[in-house]
């Protein structure tokens, strides 16, 4: 098996789309953060002393997946025709889910794109929260499903 990102010298490059059709392509990842019932009830009643956290996690999901590209090295920089964050409370388990979806009309998927803002929002989440609760966790982070391409529509379940 070829590695697509490297060449036949073994020196790294980023993968020629240039031959692939442009298709509408969508990708949807999630990811949960477990935190304390004290630390739960602050980020649910606005009283984190850094601001409103649901808030800024969208808005930071929304900067990560557009500078996805900037950060992973062999990603393509996309045009995004759509990005959108939700994120929903569980108050039984103290836990945040973060989704995060991603469109282009492109050459190349929005995976990595999508990925990567569910890590940045749980990330801002952590940092706006970790001065009530050092051990939080950040875990399940995957993608969801993605369409377009040749690979056409691929789902987690």
């Amino acid at each position: 098996m070829q590695l697509t990102h490297l060449d036949k010298n073994g020196n790294p490059n980023m993968v020629d789309v240039s031959h692939k059709d442009i298709t509408l392509r969508e990708a949807v990842a999630r990811g949960k953060i477990t935190m304390s019932a004290e630390a739960f009830k602050a980020v649910i009643e606005n009283k984190v002393k850094k601001g409103p956290v649901l808030q800024t996690a969208i808005i930071a999901a929304i900067m990560g997946v557009k500078r996805t590209s900037e950060l992973i090295p062999m990603c393509h920089p996309l045009y995004l025709t759509s990005v959108k964050c939700n994120i929903q409370e569980n108050s039984n388990e103290n836990t945040f889910i973060v989704e995060v979806s991603a469109k282009t009309s492109g050459q190349t998927g929005v995976e990595m794109e999508a990925l990567m803002g569910v890590n940045i929002g749980l990330l801002t989440i952590y940092d706006m929260v970790k001065a009530i609760d050092k051990s939080m966790v950040l875990s399940e982070i995957y993608l969801v499903e993605k369409s377009g391409g040749k690979s056409g529509y691929v789902s987690a379940y």
